[in-house]
Order: C-alpha cells, then sequence, then structure tokens
C-alpha cells in the first residue's frame, strides 16, 4: 500500500516518527513535506497529499499539524478528499466505515504517538 504522508512544521517530527517506526511491511511511505522544523504554510502540505491521492500516486494519506484542524480543511478543499481527524478508536472507525475517508489526520501538540499509531492500525 502506498501511503502519502505530509506535515507543516508542527508535525514535522510526528511525521518523522511515523515513517521510521510505524513497522507494516506493506507500507510504502511517499514523503512530500515538509522537510524540517523551519516554519512552512500548512495548506501547501495539504494540497500536495490531495494532489497525490487524486492523481492515483498514492492508496491513502497522512497529514500533520499542530492541532489537525487546519490542515485537514485545507485538504477538504479538494472533490475526492475526506480528510478525517482522528481522535478516539470510534472516530477513528466511523470515519472510515461511514465516510470513506481517503485521509487521516492528526495533531502533533494534541495526541500522544501511540494513540496516532493506534488509530492508524
Amino acid at each position: 500500500m502506498k501511503v502519502v504522508i505530509g506535515a507543516d512544521h508542527g508535525g514535522f517530527e510526528l511525521k518523522e516518527f511515523l515513517k521510521n517506526n510505524f513497522e507494516y511491511t506493506d507500507i510504502s511511505w511517499i514523503d512530500v513535506g515538509t522537510y524540517s522544523a523551519e516554519s512552512c504554510d500548512y495548506p501547501l502540505i495539504a494540497d500536495k497529499v490531495a494532489e497525490t491521492i487524486l492523481n492515483k500516486q498514492a492508496d491513502i494519506g497522512v497529514l500533520i499539524c499542530g492541532s489537525g484542524i487546519g490542515i485537514s480543511i485545507a485538504a477538504n478543499r479538494h472533490k475526492g478528499i475526506r480528510a478525517a481527524l482522528l481522535y478516539s478508536d470510534e472516530i477513528a472507525r466511523l470515519s472510515k466505515e461511514h465516510n470513506n475517508a481517503n485521509v487521516a489526520v492528526f495533531g502533533a501538540r494534541t495526541q500522544s504517538r501511540d494513540d496516532v499509531v493506534k488509530y492508524l492500525t
């Protein structure tokens, strides 16, 4: 499975953690940035993730910013993208079952790494 992942500066460390520690052998990561903790514009990252999915270069996406809210709003501006901010087991399940979400969104400043990994599985 190809997963496109992107984060702004607030989510950079969590993005790197997921790429290097999410232990599923069938996942191939496509990293569209950001590539440092320097300030950047989150809508540009959301656009890159959305375009990668819409161009069928990835199956699903992961987006991360400080709260998860801004980057999910930016991603959902794209027709065909259903970005869901995952913050509980039930929301993670329902976002896939009822909304067919194709982008999982997380807040690096509001969620633990353990919870993010749990919601992705």
